[in-house]
Order: structure tokens, then C-alpha cells, then sequence
């Protein structure tokens, strides 16, 4: 069974202990919403430098992926989204990797780390890192559940890009333009937060552990390294998906404003005859103007509007315009 304790409010700690290496253990400190309090006791316990503590404050965001190697530990930012209110979102996660301990720092929006942390905290034999006790193997675990998370994130994306190629064909242009501008707005911002993973997934290869294999290690890290690259290309094929469905909406909004005008610019050309007889006949000249003293004046020029409309309309047909 895992030893686990809950040393302050936003720090939870599981030891994972295998009894088959009875010389060896493995703790994961998980630390949500870090505050001054929760750095305070990293520099006490474990001496890290206090600029990566700095960093790893709640309040602290940093805007590109970080990996530094120390003497005796390894310290790394990165970036995974986020679904909160329709949008994608970076959210930001710290890790402190030595031998026996691995550290993560992150508020609470990554469920998919607690649930994993909840999952070791009940049953810590069902994880790989269970049988190694290592902190590289936990760290790619951690990293694997990470990523799987993007690829539910993925699937939502493709959910509304069917939806709104439904809409679009519904002839519903105004409703799609949001909601491609929305998609568009999350697909960006997941590009630019998984844009680097791959650059560290090939650092992590490198990585080495007294209880594991260095091939062992490579491997492992190498599917990561492949989950990496099969995220940007679904990344890739969704946002040429949006610019698709948004060079076809757009194409039909042109379309339907083009016979729009093409309605109107009708209509006012068969008008504007009529519009012309009707001032002709309204002009002050009594004298000398056909039709007025006429008993069936106003008929016979209303006739002759009919006909001149009539005329105009089979003119636009012939010229296949209607």
C-alpha cells in the first residue's frame, strides 16, 4: 500500500514503495496554487535555487518551456491547455526531478495531474513506476497522462469543426462565423502552447536513472516524443480543416450578398423608368402634354408602365440575368 500524507493544505505527499527493493522509495510531493508558504518549505527540505522557486510561485507565468539541469536535480516548465469556458487555455506546471523524489507544481485546473496523483495515492501498484521506484519513469507517466489529455481536447475540436460544417451547409453563415473565429482562436492557442514539447521530449531521451536502463529510458521517452509529433499533426489538419470551412463560408456569404445586389440592381433598373415616366408626367405643363385632358389618361399610362415592366423582366430573362 502507498504511505500517503497531507503535510500542509496544497501539499500532498506519496511515498510509492515497492517491497521487492526494500533499499529503494519513491515520493511525489503534489503542490497546487503554490504560495510563499509552500516555497518556503521546497528551499528548507530540498535546498533548490531560489530563482526556480520563484518561479514556481501560483501568482508566476512563465511564457516559454524551461529545462534546466542542476547538479542533483532537474527543473522543468511546461505547458499544456486547458478546456475552461469554450476556450482553450495554457495551463502551467513545474517539476523538480531528483533521485527517490519528483515534485510537481500547478493549481488546480490540471485535473487530469490529480487525478492521476488520486489513482497512486489509492493504488500505487497499478503504475509502471511502482516496479522501478524512478523518478524518470514516474515523470514519463505523468507526461503520457498529460498528453492523452490533449488528445481529448483534440476530439472536442473535431466535434464542433463537424458541427460547423453542418451549420454551413445549412445555409446558416452568420451563426458559422463565430464559431469558426472561436475554433480558429483555440486551435492557435494550442499551437503556441505544444509548439516546444517536442524540442523537450528529444532533451528528455537523454535523461539517466541508477535504477532503470538508459535505453530503457530512451524508449520510453521516445513515445513521447511520438505522441508529440501525432498531436501537431492533428493540430496541422484541424486548422487547414478551419481555413477550409472558412474559405466556404466565406464563398457562400459572397455569394448570397453577390445575388443580393444582383436582386436590388434589378429591381432599381425596372424602377427607374417608371420612376422617369411618372416625373415626366408630373411636370407643370398643361399645355401641349399627351394624355392629360384624356378621360382614360391615368389608365393608359399605368398600361404602359405595366408593359414597360413587363418588357424589362423579359429582357433580363433572355439575357439568362433573373
Amino acid at each position: 500500500m502507498p504511505s500517503y500524507k497531507k503535510i500542509t493544505k496544497n501539499i500532498q505527499e506519496v511515498t510509492i514503495d515497492n517491497p521487492k527493493t526494500p533499499n529503494d522509495k519513491l515520493i511525489w510531493l503534489n503542490i497546487n496554487n503554490a504560495g510563499k508558504r509552500e516555497v518556503e518549505f521546497l528551499r528548507k527540505q530540498y535546498k533548490f535555487d531560489i530563482r526556480y522557486l520563484h518561479a514556481s510561485l501560483s501568482k508566476a507565468r512563465a511564457q516559454r518551456p524551461i529545462i534546466r539541469k542542476e547538479n542533483d536535480y532537474l527543473f522543468m516548465i511546461l505547458h499544456f491547455p486547458i478546456f475552461k469556458d469554450s476556450t482553450i487555455l495554457p495551463a502551467e506546471i513545474e517539476f523538480f526531478i531528483g533521485h527517490g523524489y519528483l515534485i510537481t507544481i500547478h493549481d488546480n485546473n490540471l485535473t487530469s495531474l490529480n487525478d492521476f496523483f488520486n489513482i497512486c495515492k489509492k493504488d500505487s501498484g497499478s503504475i509502471l513506476a511502482y516496479e522501478f521506484e524512478s523518478s524518470a519513469i514516474l515523470l514519463y507517466e505523468i507526461l503520457e497522462k498529460l498528453m492523452d489529455n490533449c488528445f481529448n481536447l483534440l476530439d472536442k475540436n473535431s466535434i464542433v469543426i463537424n458541427n460547423v460544417e453542418d451549420i454551413i451547409f445549412a445555409q446558416e453563415q452568420k451563426s458559422a462565423v463565430s464559431k469558426i473565429l472561436s475554433l480558429r482562436h483555440n486551435i492557435i492557442n494550442f499551437r503556441k502552447i505544444i509548439q516546444n514539447h517536442k524540442n523537450i521530449m528529444k532533451k528528455l531521451t537523454g535523461m539517466e536513472s541508477g535504477l532503470v536502463p538508459s535505453q530503457e529510458i530512451k524508449d520510453y521517452y521516445n513515445r513521447l516524443l511520438e505522441k508529440s509529433k501525432r498531436i501537431w499533426e492533428n493540430l496541422e489538419n484541424q486548422r487547414e480543416m478551419i481555413e477550409v470551412l472558412n474559405s466556404t463560408n466565406e464563398s457562400l456569404l459572397n455569394y448570397r450578398l453577390s445575388d443580393i445586389m444582383k436582386t436590388l440592381t434589378i429591381f432599381s433598373v425596372i424602377v427607374f423608368p417608371l420612376t422617369l415616366l411618372a416625373a415626366i408626367f408630373g411636370m407643370n405643363t398643361m399645355k401641349g402634354m399627351p394624355l392629360v385632358n384624356h378621360p382614360l389618361g391615368f389608365w393608359i399610362i399605368i398600361i404602359v408602365m405595366l408593359i414597360g415592366c413587363l418588357g424589362m423582366l423579359l429582357f433580363f430573362e433572355r439575357k439568362r440575368w433573373l
